[in-house]
């Protein structure tokens, strides 16, 4: 049963598995994905979604964490059957991305209601089917939750969603992921979620870190203990990533191969593989695991792709949860 003490489990759109289940996994990727920001490169289909899977399990890999936050056209209704149809586990998110991205009155309406107690319930109860927070919800639960930081800096509403993610997490367990905006302010963010709202830094994951390669800035984040996420190639966001081997090798070279967490984040339709020729969810096995096995052996690769995501993605959750895999297992 969920919620048992010193129980951790990994929550899947499919339920609850066994951390040593996961396999080789993207810790940080997109399936759908709907932003202002990106208008005509939507990830909104599903059949391109199962090929990307389709290739990426092909290489090995197992799992996916879909990093799409609420109201940003996630499709949560459509991760159930990808995943049965691909044999991937997907973790899913709930949570909030930057203002920016969402209509004013959305954002209003559901600081009326709570936003701490409506991540709990996509955690606990099952994600909505849609962007319409009086929809429907289906059963598959958010694994995770996913926030953002604003560049250097924090403003008003992401100090608020940290704030509700933080109350959300001490009710379930569930980690949290951060995307920080060109990789800044993992500092500032650290310092709300765990200086002010005491969330344990191994339950965060700092996200896009090798877009501001600042050795010492990643120096003080792996000091904290929280993991470190490395993502790349998508083509919205490519400037840093050929300094992303680079960075991970540092780090691991200073101790900290135990935090490092790589992921593709696919956010563009360009991006993709299987309909664009993009690098797409293949890229991270086809040639980065290599990269990573030639500069620190295969002992560390194993650990970036398997028993670090394995750690970051599961929780003793304490949510009352019913039957879940991890009982299966």
């Amino acid at each position: 049963m969920s919620g048992r003490s010193g129980t951790r489990a990994v929550r899947t759109v499919l339920g609850d598995i066994a951390p040593d289940r996961l396999g080789v996994c993207d810790t940080h990727d997109h399936l759908f994905l709907r932003m202002p920001a990106l208008a005509g490169q939507e990830l909104d289909d599903p059949a391109a979604a199962g090929a990307e899977l389709a290739a990426f399990r092909a290489l090995g890999g197992a799992a996916v964490a879909q990093w799409t936050p609420f109201g940003l056209g996630r499709r949560a209704v459509e991760l159930p059957a990808l995943s049965r149809t691909s044999g991937v586990h997907v973790v899913a998110a709930t949570g909030l991305h930057q203002a920016a991205h969402y209509a004013p009155e959305l954002v209003e309406r559901l600081r009326a209601d709570g936003l701490a107690a409506f991540f709990t319930a996509e955690l606990t109860r099952g994600l909505l089917d849609g962007d319409d927070p009086d929809g429907p919800r289906g059963t598959a639960r958010a694994g995770m939750i996913k926030v953002a930081g604003m560049f250097h800096g924090l403003d008003g509403h992401a100090r608020g969603v940290l704030a509700a993610a933080a109350e959300a997490h001490h009710a379930t367990g569930a980690p949290i992921g951060v995307h920080h905006e060109l990789g800044t302010a993992a500092v500032d963010v650290l310092g709300v979620l765990h200086g002010e709202e005491g969330v344990p830094t191994a339950s965060v994951l700092l996200g896009h870190l090798n877009r501001f390669p600042d050795p010492g800035v990643h120096r003080e984040l792996a000091a904290s203990g929280a993991f470190l996420a490395f993502d790349g190639p998508s083509r919205a966001n490519h400037a840093t990533d050929w300094r992303l081997i680079d960075c991970m090798v540092a780090l691991a070279e200073a101790g900290h191969t135990a935090q490092l967490l790589l992921g593709g984040d696919t956010t563009t339709a360009a991006a993709r593989s299987s309909t664009r020729g993009g690098p797409g969810l293949p890229y991270l096995l086809r040639t980065l695991r290599p990269r990573l096995e030639r500069e620190l052996g295969t002992a560390a690769a194993e650990a970036v792709f398997v028993t670090n995501p394995a750690r970051a993605l599961s929780a003793e959750w304490h949510d009352g949860g019913g039957s879940t895999g991890a009982d299966r297992a």
